[in-house]
């Protein structure tokens, strides 16, 4: 069963090397018929011509040419890239053929079509790979197993000891690495260009680091020879060794000893484990992995070791409270020495724009910043007081950061920490909690601790992050943007969520001044900061990024403080009022942030009132009409964004511009409902529906809105104004149409109209809104698209309609027009009769007005009261009324031919 194993992995190795060589028979393949394209085009001329006479003879010979054509189709397509086999470079031009090739000597150059060279390159490369790389791979894994099989065997035939099998098996090993070391100094070179892959004194290096791992652990793990000490230790010295000869061997081969290495803790058992002799063996093949890995600058190897450190810091910091804190923070300080003082000794300080940062720096970022992130926010670790060495690890991984810039990551990873940490100091206030055992939690799952350390602790980390970030930040403004940006980001981000979080758990949410005067005195230091990064800038005064971060945690900042120091309804107005000061800084200062910040300051007031509709809440609000806080909390913002707009268009313009326009807009708006609302109601705001009453002012505010954004835009052309104005009609229709025709319609609710004769709630709701309604669609005319103005006309004219017809039904039934209250014969003819008034009325006014809206709209008036009065004055009038009714219609259809005869035949006469 174990031969077949063994069997099986070697089958799945051959299987991997041919998937390996087929794709790159493909990417051959590939150049080869570029370099037929060339040189059927011309631009590259045949590798040789030989004499006709020659290829009569047939002398050609196409197995020796493959490589030179291979050559020619290379130098055609690129440069070739000289092949590192070892770490001497070796020429590109030293080629040698591969082992059943013929001697370069009795080789000639006759003429071969394409398709034979790259017949003859595919036969080429797959001896080549047979005689040097195949034959390499598999005779290594092949040595190592045998290793292996021959132990196997002296143990099942019982011809050696223990002891003797065991001191075998090492000096195979050792023989395999001393070979590896002669071959390699008598001069060995890889003897096909391309197959550095199957460098001999590497593989055999390898698999006698593999046999020596193999029989030091069955000394120990199977025979109980040595101890752990020793086993240990000698685990670890191949692996360092293993190591330490990827100088000379390449990367590959300081993989395997790095693997070896890691994996070496978990061979060696004990019954008392030593933390520092774990983290004591960690930090040396730390060390000596990133020496080697610095000298020949592998990054992969770099970090993976990270990886495996990091990896054994976690699994050991799950066996708390039993772990040792100073062995944790030893492996973490090593890792950030070895990453600082090791890995980037010579680049650390590079501050070109080429490189941003250093990706295997991420690996201990993320480890390190968990292992604080544990210190901090784990019950076990937190109670024992360990969140302040967490606090110092994150302060180191900010100066390593600060001294080596490549290192960006680890600010990165330092900063999520933090937010982490202090997020989860917050109390759940809208989950279910259990504070009784003095940590916070959710369902008896406890997040973390909040006491007074925590407080000292995000002072303290507060204070780093600003002045390491913004000082960071100038210093790269004007070399490496991204960097700079990402340090103005942090420096900003951390100390605002450290606030915002100990303002939570430790101040008074109602009103806290000590809490306000410090986001005071950060919005002061932001936009300081922000002007000494942009000083910096090249060129000056830019605002890019950096400076963008800076003034935009500034806008935050003054945020918090209005929130701290404040009541509700001062917050309010007094944020509105705050989209004036970035606008006004467009005066001295172009940064493109600056309109934006007022843009922000438009979303938080519409967060707030969304949150909060009566700005200073129900059981506050005053049921004084117009004078209460609705005014200041709606009117102060709408007056502030559009002055913060007329500032905009006068200095940066642009998108920020079009939205305080917009948002001066909406809030007028909204200032006008709330107000009408709050008056209509009793000075209650609630989520009842709207009488119809309350409809109607609202449907005028929108109506008169949208002429005064008509008229502004006249004055000041804006495409938010333009669009504005015609979204504010659309709405006032679609009022009209829902609200005024189908849902608040008397004639369906059955609402009092009022005992008032004339001026009513239909006067109110129908007469004054169609005079509206007309009048915007006259000043509307040339100003707007034609379909615009038409909309309101129609829309005008059916308000007119629908008045005069409930009119007619309140004269018959009172104060109360419901529909269920039946039609009398006289009420019935009356609308008959005035449907042809209004449709008369209609025509004049269209043929004045020269409009075709509403000589169409009169039509069909007209034509519906012919359906009436032939479908239903028929049957439903009697007498005299039903001869009224039909000599009217006549009378009114004859006057209306003869009126549009008589305007044909001036228009005709017009013409002649």
């Amino acid at each position: 069963m174990f031969e077949s194993l063994i069997g099986l992995v070697a089958i799945i190795a051959l299987f991997v090397i041919i998937s390996r060589q087929q794709s790159r028979i493909g990417l051959i393949e590939r150049e080869l018929g570029a370099l037929r394209s060339l040189v059927l085009s011309g631009a590259v001329p045949f590798a040789a011509r030989p004499s006709e006479q020659e290829a009569a003879e047939g002398e050609a010979y196409t197995a020796p040419v493959a490589a030179p054509a291979a050559d020619i189709a290379l130098a055609a397509i690129s440069e070739p890239a000289p092949v590192r086999a070892t770490e001497a470079e070796i020429p590109a031009a030293e080629s040698v053929p591969g082992p059943w090739s013929t001697p370069e000597a009795t080789r000639k150059t006759p003429e071969v079509a394409p398709a034979a060279v790259a017949k003859a390159a595919r036969q080429s490369d797959v001896e080549t790979a047979l005689g040097t790389r195949w034959a390499v791979w598999v005779g290594g894994i092949a040595l190592a197993l045998g290793g292996l099989f021959l132990i196997r065997y002296t143990i099942e035939a019982g011809i050696f000891g223990p002891g003797v099998r065991l001191t075998m098996a090492a000096v195979l090993g050792l023989v395999l690495v001393a070979a590896g070391e002669f071959i390699r100094r008598t001069g060995f070179k890889v003897p096909v260009q391309g197959v550095a892959g199957a460098y001999i004194p590497a593989i055999l290096t390898a698999a006698g680091a593999f046999i020596l791992f193999g029989t030091v652990y069955a000394a120990h793990g199977v025979y109980g020879f040595i101890g752990p000490a020793l086993a240990f230790t000698l685990l670890g010295a191949i692996g360092i060794a293993t190591i330490a000869a990827a100088l000379v061997h390449g990367q590959a081969l300081a993989g395997i000893g790095l693997v070896g290495a890691m994996v070496t803790p978990v061979l060696i058992a004990s019954q008392a484990p030593n933390p520092w002799a774990l983290f004591g063996y960690l930090a040396i093949v730390l060390a000596a992995t990133g020496v080697i890995a610095r000298m020949r600058d592998w990054k992969s190897l770099m970090a993976a070791a990270f990886f495996g450190t990091g990896i054994w810091t976690i699994l050991y910091m799950t066996d708390a409270p039993g772990a040792n804190l100073s062995a944790i923070l030893f492996i973490d300080t090593v890792t950030l020495a070895v990453l600082a003082l090791v890995w980037l000794s010579s680049r650390g300080n590079e501050t070109g724009p080429a490189r941003s940062f250093d990706w295997p720096s991420i690996v201990p970022g993320l480890f390190v910043a968990f292992s604080a992130l544990g210190f901090s926010v784990d019950p076990v670790f937190a109670a024992a007081g360990d969140a302040l060495p967490g606090a110092v690890l994150l302060m180191v991984m900010v100066a390593v950061a600060l001294y080596r810039p490549l290192a960006l990551p680890l600010l990165y990873a330092a900063g999520l920490a933090t937010v982490l940490i202090y997020l989860g100091i917050i109390p759940p206030t809208s989950i279910a909690s259990d504070f009784s055992s003095g940590a916070l939690g959710v369902d008896g799952v406890p997040l973390a601790t909040a006491n007074a350390l925590s407080l000292r602790l995000g002072i303290g980390l507060g204070v780093v992050f600003v002045a390491a970030g913004l000082w960071a930040a100038r210093r790269f403004a004007a070399s490496a943007q991204i960097r700079a940006a990402s340090w103005a980001a942090w420096g900003v981000i951390a100390p605002l969520v450290i606030l915002l979080a100990l303002w939570f758990t430790f101040g008074n949410l109602d009103r806290d001044f000590v809490y306000a005067a410090v986001a005071a005195l950060l919005v002061v230091v932001f936009t300081t900061d922000g002007e000494w990064i942009a000083r910096a800038e090249e060129p000056p005064l830019r605002g890019g990024v950096a400076v963008s971060f800076a003034l935009g945690g500034a806008a935050v900042a003054g945020l918090l403080m209005l929130h701290m120091a404040f009541d509700s309804g001062w917050t309010t107005t007094l944020l509105g009022a705050a989209a004036i000061v970035p606008a006004l800084a467009t005066r001295w200062r172009s940064y493109p942030v600056l309109g934006w910040i007022s843009v922000a300051a438009v979303i938080a007031v519409l967060g707030r009132v969304a949150f909060d509709p009566t700005i200073v809440g129900a059981e506050f609000l005053s049921t004084t009409p117009v004078f209460n806080w609705l005014l200041p909390g709606y009117g102060v913002p709408a007056l502030a964004f559009g002055f913060a707009a007329w500032q905009l268009a006068n200095t940066t313009d642009g998108r920020p511009r079009l939205a305080m326009e917009a948002a001066a807009a909406l809030f007028a708006l909204l200032t006008l409902a709330m107000l009408v609302r709050h008056a209509m109601h009793g000075g209650v705001i609630n989520s009842d529906a709207p009488t119809l009453a309350e409809q109607a002012i609202y449907t005028l505010i929108a109506i008169g809105a949208g002429a005064i954004l008509i008229a502004i835009d006249r004055r000041s052309p804006s495409s938010v104004l333009r669009y504005g104005s015609m979204a504010v009609g659309v709405v006032s229709v679609a009022f009209v149409v829902i609200q005024h025709f189908l849902v608040l319609n008397p004639l369906f609710t059955d609402e009092s109209t009022g005992r008032i004769p004339v001026f009513n709630l239909l006067f109110l709701a129908y007469l004054v809104p169609a005079v509206a309604a007309g009048g915007l669609a006259l000043y509307s005319r040339g100003k707007r698209p034609k379909w615009y103005s038409a909309m309101l006309a129609l829309v005008a004219a059916l308000l007119a309609f629908a008045y005069a017809t409930l009119s007619v039904r309140r004269l018959f039934k009172g104060e109360f027009i419901g529909l269920w209250s039946g039609l009398g014969q006289l009420e019935t003819y009356t609308y008959s009769a005035l449907w042809l008034a209004i449709g008369v009325a209609l025509l004049t006014a269209g043929v004045w007005l020269k409009s075709q809206v509403l000589r169409i709209a009169s039509a069909g008036l007209i034509a519906v009261a012919v359906l009436k009065v032939f479908l239903f004055d028929m049957s439903e009038l009697e007498g005299v009324l039903r001869a009224l009714s039909f000599i009217g219609l006549g009378a009114v259809l004859i006057g209306i031919g003869l009126f549009y005869q008589r305007l044909l035949t001036r228009a005709a006469k017009e013409k002649g």
